[in-house]
């Protein structure tokens, strides 16, 4: 028993249940989905990159999502791939490892750089002379740095607690990527600290932070009402809307998967749901956010213009 428990050295991810027939009409599904994810979140953040229009706190906390959004469906969705090409295709335990790490780090920033971004609003819109000052290039560059190294910090926690847990004879993780919780099944010792911690995480990453965004929305309301023309709080609310799209999509998936009840939701469905989370999310974020912003819209017109012109 010793000997199978360190002699481990690779996984098999179970992904979906489908037949020969189904995997391949997926594969070319979620391969166009992920050319989808990569085009837009890599054209909203060229249209940053180009535009001096766009160069502003709410456009500069976009572009870090974007790139977020890319890195997220980069580390998932390939190995997804290739799976549904070669079910019995084995992930090494250091790439596995690997992917776990990558993914939290992802996850997390993405929780911490959407409430950057509500607060963002917040402030433009419920504070809208001292914006300027409040909003400086030095207070965004610290917000969005702070919020990658909490990722990896929370996220080195994790691995540091999953590293030395031993690990059974069974290989075979029931996920289509190394996710923690699906990874923690494996384990031969007590992993009642390591479920804890997924736990104790996810609740101050998604259920702290998703209160401190229905707050600062529930003011920006309020703001948005004293408005008194019409074209005023039309631009505002095409402003948050957006944003409130993706934090919908977002932490409704991610809070249902990790602070949900453990027993009464099925293992499928959660599945399904972190697929949803991981490949759909990265994929719309960019089409909502093109297509609910005039800002961006524009942008995109000047640049094709631009282009047939030449």
């Amino acid at each position: 028993m010793e000997n199978n428990m360190t002699l481990i050295t690779e996984f098999i991810l179970l992904g979906f249940p489908l037949s020969p027939r189904m995997q391949m009409l997926l594969f070319a599904l979620f391969s166009l989905f992920y050319a989808f994810t990569l085009m837009g979140n890599g054209t909203i953040l060229g249209l940053i990159c180009l535009d001096s229009r766009l160069h502003t706190p709410m456009y500069f906390f976009l572009s870090h999502l974007a790139i977020v959004d890319i890195a997220y469906a980069c580390n998932t969705v390939p190995q997804m791939l290739v799976n549904l090409m070669d079910p019995a295709k084995p992930i090494s335990f250091v790439g596995c490892m690997t992917q776990t790490f990558l993914f939290l780090t992802f996850a997390i920033t993405e929780c911490l750089l959407l409430v950057v971004m509500s607060y963002d609003r917040y402030v433009a819109i419920c504070h809208p002379l001292r914006y300027s000052a409040i909003m400086s290039w030095r207070v965004c560059s610290i917000l969005a740095m702070t919020s990658w190294i909490i990722g990896v910090l929370l996220s080195l926690i994790h691995l540091t607690l999953l590293l030395p847990l031993p690990f059974c004879v069974s290989q075979k993780v029931n996920h289509f990527f190394c996710e923690i919780t699906a990874i923690l099944k494996l384990a031969c010792a007590d992993t009642h600290l390591n479920e804890t911690m997924v736990l104790a995480g996810a609740v101050s990453v998604l259920v702290g932070p998703f209160s401190s965004i229905v707050v600062s929305y529930a003011c920006i309301l309020c703001a948005i009402l004293k408005i008194q023309s019409g074209e005023g709080q039309r631009k505002a609310f095409s402003t948050c809307s957006s944003h409130l799209c993706v934090v919908g999509l977002f932490y409704g998936t991610a809070i249902v998967m990790y602070v949900g009840p453990r027993h009464g939701s099925p293992k499928e469905q959660k599945k399904y749901l972190l697929l949803f989370h991981s490949l759909f999310n990265p994929m719309l974020n960019p089409l909502i956010y093109s297509l609910r912003n005039s800002d961006v819209k524009n942008t995109l017109k000047r640049v094709l213009g631009l282009q047939r012109a030449l």
